[in-house]
């Protein structure tokens, strides 16, 4: 009897253990939710598919950017004056150009800066292959400006404008009749002409700057230091070219004065003359 209660309690507890493990089971996994549900789910307010929104993103971007493109750059190079043709060289297969150039020198090192403009289309091939050619990159920095809603907006002010200066114009040629009433449509269109050109003028520098990107570039060179003597000690050959420019002023300016002081030359020549022929006749 007490054989049998034991199996019964063993096999009791053996069925609630399995009992407890396959409910532990059925909250850990993953509920299904049916295709039905999904599209509830998503047309429901305030639930967004991440996806339709990334894509919708992506589709909203302006096609027509208006991206200026620039770069500082300073690396370090084995020879400033290889590098640097080198470099233009490299430039000028792109289409680009130096727009100015410095180089200065020192106890130290050689450095030479210069900024170049270069095609916006080949400006990150420029960076890379300049990059692979140097001993040592100190830095790079390179930064983008967006001018697209400047530009849009600049141009669409320059349309209207350029609509109000043609109605001016009708205005002009048609209805104005009086000397008053030219004189007034002609100072109108002088000032929508100058807005118009200012207009004009910032849309030609915005695609000046977004058609050629900027890099300014600086090279050095470090050199062995040499202490700066406190005086110089000129050479045979330097000595013998002083030698020579003396001689040649001193012959230069005794040659001047002799032409200063003729008269007294010629009253002494003929004082010797005279004094030779008066010896000769005594002595004859």
């Amino acid at each position: 009897m007490k054989a049998k209660q034991f199996y019964f309690k063993f096999k009791t507890r053996i069925i609630l253990l399995m009992c407890f493990l396959i409910l532990s089971c059925y909250e850990n996994a993953t509920p299904y939710v049916a295709d039905s549900e999904i599209a509830e789910i998503n047309s429901k307010p305030g639930i967004v598919n991440f996806e339709v929104e990334q894509k919708s993103k992506l589709q909203a971007l302006p096609k027509d950017l208006k991206i200026i493109k620039s770069a500082r750059v300073k690396y370090k190079v084995n020879s400033v004056k290889s590098s640097t043709h080198v470099f233009k060289s490299l430039i000028t297969n792109y289409q680009g150009y130096v727009s100015d150039l410095k180089f200065q020198n020192d106890s130290y090192r050689k450095e030479n800066t210069f900024t170049i403009k270069i095609p916006a289309e080949h400006f990150d091939t420029i960076i890379d292959s300049i990059g692979k050619q140097v001993e040592f990159i100190d830095f790079e920095e390179v930064s983008t400006k967006d001018v697209s809603e400047e530009y849009i907006d600049i141009s669409k002010r320059l349309k209207t404008k350029i609509e109000v200066r043609d109605r001016y114009e009708t205005i002009l040629r048609k209805k104005a009749q009086t000397v008053e009433d030219i004189v007034k449509v002609e100072e109108k269109l002088r000032r929508i002409q100058e807005e118009i050109e200012s207009a004009q003028g910032r849309l030609n520098y915005f695609n000046n700057k977004i058609a050629y990107s900027t890099i300014h570039i600086s090279l050095y060179e470090t050199v062995t230091y040499k202490e700066t003597p406190e005086t110089y000690e000129k050479g045979f050959v330097s000595k013998a070219k002083l030698g020579l420019n003396f001689g040649w002023n001193l012959i230069e300016t005794l040659f001047v004065s002799l032409i200063y002081v003729w008269p007294f030359v010629l009253l002494v020549i003929l004082f010797i003359v005279l004094r030779k022929k008066r010896i000769r006749r005594l002595f004859k």
